[in-house]
């Protein structure tokens, strides 16, 4: 036997995990004993979460009752998604697409509730693997395509926490009086979110569950000063109509699938986080429990904003002292100006509002923080926290230097997140139906070879060993196609493709369409015949 293939053969005899995270625990040994550095690792006695991408294994997991866990990750989502990060997409549609009511509420909340599909689906990997989101993604992308992947993850989150700091800007601005710096209000949501996200999942979720109630309220509470204007939204619709006396033409329908993409954006791009918040519960978790626990605690209470929010922006398209409000302070404005007759306890509630931005935050803070270490193994010596303070850094100013172009940065970044997040769940959809079965299971010879491991349809073990794992050609390629289908139907400031283009008089948003459509084709021949030549 060849020098070559004799180590080879010797190295993968061996058991991966001794060998990879075996090194890994040495370094970060060593590095803790650095009396410089060692301040970075002796946090966890302070309450900070040190765990970094590692796979939970299942002897690790939380022993709480499940009706228990999931009440806390049902608290979770419901105070990340019952605030002002989702509603201010929802202002949008008749102040910026020109759309009535009608036409504002059906793309609004039929794109919102297929996009809980997202992450409904990708929260049920997380109890079965133990693994963070983007970590179960390297079985798709393989090692280095799941680096890309990362990045793209990275720009969601980043982006999303600036249009959180942007918006809660305005609302401490408008509740000040316009006497309170736009800068100020961004500040203090990047510092809270940070201080939550470092100390870790448990913290979290008992952190966002008790926030959870007085959001409901809060948004309980806006509806009743909402409803007292709705005589407006007749205006609006009438003044819509007279401006555009085709109301159903090909032109509202391009106004009407570019909200859609957005509306999807808003709950979809979750998907790229979502099993995150699963880990710790047991892996025999039924996936049907999981799967509508997401699906509703993220539609239910994003139903409730995207309604109160639509009402908002048609009322401030006539009735003049909410838009001048939105005009001179944006979103904030609104709900300040909304508030306004019952004084200092408006300003109160507009502070709760203020505070679910924050809850929105942590979760994009806590999240964003481990895809640095699946850019690159050594990034792993870097403890969790410290990417979180980066990831702070980042969106903070972002926020400061985007502050007054709030409308442009939802309109144009969101529906590029859903199209990437569109293309992974086809992905994932067809791998777990098409070539993860027990039927298909003797094409992945080469990934199963722990003992034990033939019990799961994923050899999660394998979560760190990429000799063991797809290569990701297959997705990778595929990933590109649908890249192609975006391009082609996406309509932005910066690039209206080929097709959208032919969509009325503005273009049309078909980009999430074409592109899951391009990548769903491509797929199955490409990861057929890649598991023909590698097994795996």
């Amino acid at each position: 036997m060849p020098l070559m293939e004799k180590y080879e053969s010797e190295v993968s005899s061996q058991p991966k995990k001794e060998v990879t995270e075996s090194h890994f625990d040495d370094v970060t040994s060593q590095l803790s004993q650095n009396r410089w550095i060692r301040w970075i690792y002796d946090l966890d006695k302070f309450g900070v979460e040190t765990r970094g991408i590692e796979r939970v294994e299942p002897e690790d997991r939380s022993q709480k009752p499940l009706w228990y866990q999931f009440i806390h990750v049902m608290g979770v989502w419901f105070a990340s998604n019952i605030g002002l990060t989702s509603m201010s997409s929802y202002f949008l549609p008749t102040l910026m697409f020109d759309l009535n009511l009608r036409d504002s509420l059906v793309p609004g909340l039929i794109g919102m509730w297929i996009g809980c599909l997202v992450p409904a689906y990708c929260s049920t990997m997380g109890p079965q693997s133990g693994c963070r989101q983007m970590v179960g993604a390297r079985f798709l992308f393989g090692e280095w395509g799941v680096k890309f992947v990362s990045l793209i993850a990275i720009v969601g989150g980043v982006g999303w926490s600036v249009v959180n700091c942007v918006v809660g800007g305005q609302v401490l601005r408008a509740v000040g009086d316009e006497n309170v710096p736009l800068a100020a209000g961004i500040i203090v949501i990047a510092v809270v979110s940070l201080i939550v996200a470092v100390f870790g999942i448990r913290v979290l979720m008992k952190f966002q569950t008790a926030l959870s109630i007085p959001c409901v309220v809060a948004v309980i509470l806006y509806y009743v000063v909402v409803c007292k204007q709705l005589s407006w939204i007749s205006v609006t619709n009438a003044t819509i109509a007279e401006t555009n006396p085709n109301g159903s033409s090909f032109t509202t329908r391009g106004q009407w699938l570019s909200f859609f993409a957005i509306s999807y954006s808003v709950t979809g791009t979750w998907g790229s986080g979502a099993s995150d918040f699963y880990i710790l519960f047991p892996e025999d978790t039924p996936k049907i429990a999981t799967f509508f626990v997401t699906f509703l605690s993220i539609g239910m209470p994003t139903t409730l904003v995207a309604v109160v929010g639509s009402l908002s922006g048609a009322i401030a398209y006539s009735y003049k002292p909410w838009g001048d409000a939105y005009e001179n302070v944006g979103v904030g404005g609104i709900i300040d100006a909304a508030f306004s007759p019952w004084g200092r306890f408006g300003k109160f509630c507009s502070v709760l509002l203020y505070i679910s931005l924050i809850c929105n935050n942590i979760m994009n803070t806590y999240s964003v923080a481990f895809e640095f270490q699946l850019i690159d193994n050594r990034l792993r010596y870097v403890p969790r926290w410290c990417w979180a303070v980066l990831v702070m850094a980042v969106y903070l100013v972002l926020s400061l230097v985007g502050r007054n172009v709030f409308s442009d940065i939802i309109s144009n970044f969101l529906p590029m997140l859903g199209y990437w997040v569109s293309m992974y769940i086809v992905l994932l959809l067809e791998e777990n139906l098409l070539f993860r079965n027990r039927s298909q299971k003797h094409l992945h010879s080469a990934e199963f070879v722990d003992p034990g491991s033939e019990k799961y349809l994923y050899n999660w073990t394998a979560w760190n060993r990429p000799r063991e794992i797809t290569w990701g050609i297959a997705c990778c390629l595929a990933f590109c196609c649908g890249v192609i289908g975006a391009v082609a139907g996406m309509n932005q400031v910066y690039w209206v493709g080929w097709i959208a283009r032919k969509i009325g008089d503005h273009g049309g948003d078909i980009g999430v369409f074409l592109s899951m459509g391009f990548t769903g084709v491509v797929y199955p021949p490409l990861r057929y015949l890649e598991l023909r030549k590698f097994r795996k």
